[in-house]
């Protein structure tokens, strides 16, 4: 596989992972993404100012109202992400 190949699988099974600790193995809900953001992103939390802001990530990744983020809305996470980290490492 290519690294982009490789990239992806990864973030897939990476949702995967977090997103099967309940029943509903195709989204995550509020508990489980604040665990996969404290392990996968530890320097977006410690950053973080209280609670309020991890709710309101979850509020605005949850497009469709459902209270849980599904994997459509989880790349659109990690897209931001990524724009946010390239150009921060492009402005040094």
């Amino acid at each position: 596989m290519s690294q982009l190949e490789t990239a992806m699988a990864i973030i897939m099974k990476t949702f995967d992972k977090y997103s099967g600790a309940d029943s509903n193995k195709g989204s995550l809900n509020k508990s489980e993404l604040k665990t996969l953001m404290e392990t996968e992103f530890p320097g977006f939390l410690k950053s973080a100012k209280n609670q309020d802001e991890v709710d309101n990530l979850m509020k605005n990744l949850d497009q469709n109202g459902d209270s849980e983020v599904d994997f459509e809305e989880f790349i659109i996470l990690i897209a931001a992400f990524t724009c946010a980290c390239h150009d921060y490492s492009s402005k040094k």
